[in-house]
């Protein structure tokens, strides 16, 4: 069975840094891309990051520059250090495994992309 768990979010004022983890059971290596989204209330799911199975990073254009992905060598664990935040990252992170390939979702937790998290709350102040 498979299981994503996320952790590590929380409120900070803008400026500040959070990390975030994703601790996957039931993946083996290779078995399923990993990514991070985010999704503030009324806006669309959006791609954070997502990591390819040579362990490069793909990023989302509103991120790019403050926060960085990390996976580990059996990819079945990811993080995601974000600095520098401002009040327009205040949603929630869902960590992902895709597995479906479905790509046409608004909103997060769709199935037919694959397995996700629960998700873990981000809120910054300003």
């Amino acid at each position: 069975q498979v299981s994503l768990v996320e952790s590590g979010g929380g409120s900070v004022e803008a400026g500040g840094s959070l990390t975030l983890s994703c601790k996957t059971t039931g993946l083996s290596y290779g078995d399923s891309p990993l990514r991070w989204f985010r999704q503030a209330p009324g806006y669309d799911c959006e791609l954070v990051v997502g990591f390819g199975s040579e362990g490069s990073a793909m990023y989302g254009d509103s991120v790019k520059g403050r926060l960085t992905g990390s996976q580990d060598t059996s990819q079945t664990r990811v993080s995601l250090q974000m600095n520098s935040l401002k009040p327009k990252d205040t949603a929630v992170y869902y960590c992902a495994a895709e597995r479906g390939g479905y790509r046409g979702f608004r909103n997060c937790k769709d199935p037919r992309f694959g397995f996700w998290g629960k998700g873990t709350q981000v809120t910054v102040s300003t």
